[in-house]
This record gives C-alpha cells, sequence and structure tokens, in this order.
C-alpha cells in the first residue's frame, strides 16, 4: 500500500454571474460559452469533484429579470448547477445582494454541499466536509469567501449572520480536516491574490485577497481560487497547488491530482491544472432547464424603453477616460436625478458596448455591469482632491506625449472600472506631473472650489466603501442610502423621460 497511486480530478468553476446559457446577452446570439457548455464536458467517474467557487446567482441579464420576475426565489440556478452535477460549492459576495433568505433557498435546493466556514448564521452552510472516492482516497475541503462582504453589502442583505476573516476561518478548518483524516486538503476561496502569483510581489495593501498568504502561512495541497476573474493555471506557492478560472463561464479549470504514500512514509502529492474552454455542445439537460425561461428573458430585454438624442459610442478605454463618455454622463445624468446629489461620479465595465439612439433593456443591463446601489456622501476639496489624484494614475505618459494605461490599473487584473467619471466638476489634470501632483483644477458652477465647500455627491456603493483605491470616500458623512440597484435606477429614468437629452459637457481637461 504504500507505494500505492491514487489519482483526483477536480472540475472547477468560480464567478459564473448568472452565465448559465449558451447566451450571448449584449447580442442576444449563441456563443461558445456558458455553463450549458461547461457543463457537457465535466466527467465524473466516482474519482472526480464539481466544485464551484461563488458568485453564481447574480451577475447577468438573465439572473437580473429572474430575480425581478421571481423576488425572493432562487429555485431556477439550484436546479441549473445540480444538471451540471456540482458536488461542492462556496459562496461569492455577489451571491449575497439578493439577501439571505435567497441564499438559504437556493443552499436548500442544492445537491451539492455548501461550504462558507467564514460565514455564520446561513441555514444548510457547512464548515467542511471530508469525502470518500471510489479509489479509497479521503479529500477533506471547506470553503471561505472574502471577508469584504462586510464592508460591501447593505446591513439589511447581511442580517443574522456573522462574516469573520476568511484566513483565520481557513487555518482553523484546516486543522479539523486533518483531525479528520483527510489525505488531501482542499480550500475553496472565494478570493484572489494579493501578490504577483510569478514574482511574488505585494499588489494591494489591503486583506480584500488573502490566496497569496493563505498559500504560503497555511498548508494545504490545494487552494481553488476566484472573484478576481483571471486565469491562474498550475500554479504551486510554498507547496500548495492553485488555480483560477476566468469569469461568465467561459470555460473551467481541469486538475489531476496524484497522492501516494513513499516509501519513507510521507504524503506525496502533485497536481496539474489547465483551462479548458467551454464544449462545442450543449448540456442538452441543462438546456432543456433554461430554454423556456430563457425565452421570456430574451423577450423582455428586446424591449425598447426610450429614445435618446444622440447615439452613445465607446471608444477604447484611454480615450474615454482622457475625452470624456456620453456614457458615464448618462449614468451621472440618471445618479444625479434620483439621489438629488449636487455632483456625481461612475464607472465603466471593462467591456463597454455603448448605445443605440433607441434604448432596449437589454442595452441597459449590457452597459451597466454592476449590482451596485447608490450612496450620497458630503465630500470637500481634500476629498476630491484624492480621489481625482487617484483617477489620474490611471494615465502613464510615453516619451511622445501620447497616453497609455498605468500598470497599476492593468495588474493583477484589468481594472478599468476603478477609473472614474464625473459629472457636476469641472477638472484639469496635468499627466506630466508626478503622480498625486496632477490635479490642477476642480471647478464647481464656474469657480475654482473652495476648500470649506461642502457638496454632496452619489457614488455607488462599492466606490463609496472606499473600495479599488479610494479610501478616502470611507471616512466621508453618509448623507444618503438607497437600496434599489442603480441599473434599475437607468431603467425607471429611460422608462420615465422616454425622450433623454444626453448632458454632453466635457467635465475633464487632461493636459499630456
Amino acid at each position: 500500500m504504500s507505494n500505492m497511486k491514487r489519482e483526483l480530478s477536480i472540475y472547477f468553476t468560480s464567478d459564473i454571474h448568472g452565465f448559465f446559457s449558451d447566451v450571448d446577452y449584449p447580442t442576444g446570439k449563441v456563443h461558445a460559452g456558458g455553463l450549458c457548455r461547461c457543463s457537457s464536458l465535466f466527467e465524473n467517474n466516482g474519482n472526480t469533484l464539481i466544485i464551484d467557487g461563488g458568485d453564481t446567482i447574480q451577475g447577468s441579464p438573465f439572473t437580473y429579470w429572474y430575480h425581478k420576475q421571481n423576488r425572493g426565489s432562487c429555485y431556477l440556478p439550484a436546479e441549473v448547477m445540480n444538471a451540471a452535477g456540482y458536488q461542492f460549492v462556496t459562496l461569492g459576495n455577489h451571491d449575497f445582494n439578493y439577501g439571505v433568505p435567497v441564499i438559504e433557498e437556493y443552499v436548500e435546493q442544492l445537491n451539492a454541499v455548501c461550504l462558507c466556514a467564514n460565514i455564520k448564521g446561513i441555514r444548510g452552510v457547512q464548515k467542511t466536509a471530508v469525502v470518500t472516492l471510489e479509489n479509497g482516497l479521503r479529500v477533506g475541503l471547506t470553503g471561505v469567501t472574502s471577508h469584504y462582504i462586510s464592508r460591501w453589502e447593505p446591513p439589511e442583505n447581511l442580517q443574522g449572520i456573522t462574516v469573520c476573516d476568511a484566513f483565520a476561518a481557513a487555518k482553523e478548518n484546516l486543522q479539523e480536516l486533518k483531525d479528520a483524516g483527510a489525505d488531501v486538503t482542499v480550500c475553496i476561496y472565494h478570493g484572489g491574490f494579493e501578490n504577483d502569483i510569478g514574482t511574488g510581489k505585494s499588489l494591494e495593501p489591503s486583506d480584500e485577497n488573502q490566496g497569496w498568504r493563505i498559500c504560503r502561512e497555511l498548508n494545504y495541497d490545494i487552494v481553488l481560487s476566484g472573484h478576481q476573474h483571471q486565469l491562474i493555471e498550475s500554479a504551486s506557492i510554498a507547496g500548495t497547488f492553485t488555480c483560477q478560472p476566468p469569469d461568465k463561464a467561459g470555460g473551467f479549470i481541469r486538475m489531476d491530482v496524484e497522492h501516494f504514500i513513499g516509501a519513507d512514509g510521507k504524503k506525496n502529492i502533485s497536481a496539474h491544472s489547465c483551462f479548458v474552454s467551454a464544449g462545442e455542445t450543449r448540456d442538452e439537460k441543462l438546456w432543456e432547464i433554461l430554454r423556456k425561461k430563457e425565452e421570456q428573458a430574451s423577450e423582455w430585454l428586446d424591449t425598447a424603453a426610450g429614445t435618446m438624442d444622440v447615439s452613445l459610442e465607446a471608444d477604447n478605454h484611454v480615450a474615454m477616460a482622457a475625452n470624456g463618455s456620453l456614457i458615464a454622463n448618462f449614468f451621472n445624468q440618471v445618479q444625479l436625478e434620483a439621489s438629488g446629489a449636487q455632483i456625481s461620479v461612475t464607472c465603466l465595465g471593462n467591456q463597454v458596448k455603448g448605445f443605440s439612439k433607441n434604448i432596449r433593456y437589454r442595452d441597459v443591463l449590457a452597459n451597466y455591469l454592476f449590482p451596485n446601489t447608490l450612496k450620497t456622501i458630503l465630500v470637500d476639496r481634500r476629498v476630491l482632491k484624492q480621489a481625482l489624484e487617484r483617477c489620474a494614475e490611471y494615465f502613464k505618459r510615453l516619451p511622445d506625449g501620447k497616453l497609455t494605461v498605468s500598470e497599476t490599473f492593468l495588474k493583477p487584473i484589468e481594472q478599468h472600472f476603478n477609473y472614474d467619471y464625473f459629472s457636476g466638476i469641472e477638472v484639469q489634470m496635468d499627466i506630466r506631473k508626478p503622480v498625486g501632483e496632477r490635479v490642477i483644477s476642480i471647478r464647481f458652477e464656474g469657480k475654482e472650489l473652495d476648500e470649506n465647500r461642502k457638496l454632496t455627491l452619489c457614488l455607488n456603493n462599492y466606490r463609496a466603501s472606499g473600495a479599488g483605491g479610494y479610501p478616502v470616500y470611507g471616512n466621508c458623512r453618509l448623507v444618503r442610502e438607497q437600496s434599489e440597484e442603480i441599473s434599475e435606477m437607468i431603467m425607471d429614468y429611460v422608462e420615465r423621460h422616454k425622450t433623454i437629452i444626453i448632458d454632453k459637457t466635457k467635465w475633464l481637461r487632461v493636459i499630456s
């Protein structure tokens, strides 16, 4: 028995974000992606685990429509996950966007075991599990999620639960798995890496992501990570094998693990992981669950809601950031009317589609990608200056004076969504100056903003928490908090106004 080799295959998805079908929602056409394509490639031979890393039930136009039609119900996402054969899942931060009762219904309907050791108070969620494969290998698993949930979610979405530090929970439960006699230990972590995987260089000062620390300081055999939406294949950190799939079920990670006990009596584990693109064919069993609902959602998404006086074109990110974007101006128009604030700030996703003059619900959801709500805070020139300097850091000046995107917004992942567009203040930036000294003018109502003048600023709840490199907002006084999602505010605005005149003000001037 000492040299007996036993094998385990893991199929791992994370950050599916409601992309269950192979429908490309911005176009309405079928494409090679979605869980129904991935699951066609899952093979469970008794020595296989099919695992998901969270951010599952929220994030696509389909799930937006589904939850809007079925308040308090999460039956369909669970049915889809069951059809795909999942055995273990954890919860991601966006799974909390609909509140604890929806999570509990999702967990109750799942065939899979939901592991989330650092969240206490959710019915049906376990801390750990040990499963014995057909070959006798005992695999111990736990799940944890980024404890920044408590910063991002409004209190009503976290009622009755306690969010604990992810690293501390991972540490505590590793010992429990060892005590239970697990041959292989697995941590499913809905969080990413705070250090560069290749160099070990620190990438962020916060503990939102603790994957590097979990691998370095604990001795799990395997850490399956998510949250950052970056592809990591066949990585090893301090002897822990790790990986991460990209988001939206464009594919999955397959990890093949070998375990044997050497002649010296010591455990030996090796693992290799690779990204597998979504299959060429649908999982028909899964698609049949989705088909009618997808048809209903598509009909709703294609409904015309209103018109604009101009089309809103998308450009490359650095051009939009430097020259302004009418798409951002439109979002800020909506936020200003909804909040009653004096100034507004918004951001754009990593992919920006743009709007034609005739606005459909599909267009709104394809362009405003975030499940954010709106907050209004009180700011002054000092706060705005710090926030704007963070925006100015987005630009890197090339020797010929042209601009490109700074690496700080590209690594460890692309973060174009962390560049902010303001409306209501006229700003000048000089990119020839050093980072931190680039904002040279902030004008409000035609005058340079006085140091002592207080203004109300509306912004999304993610940014208001200080996330994305804007900690200065976290200390500002909250004036108003609105629970409706901003994407819903946009659709309400279009329905109410019908014919919309877009604000065409160029709020920012960049000197390079």
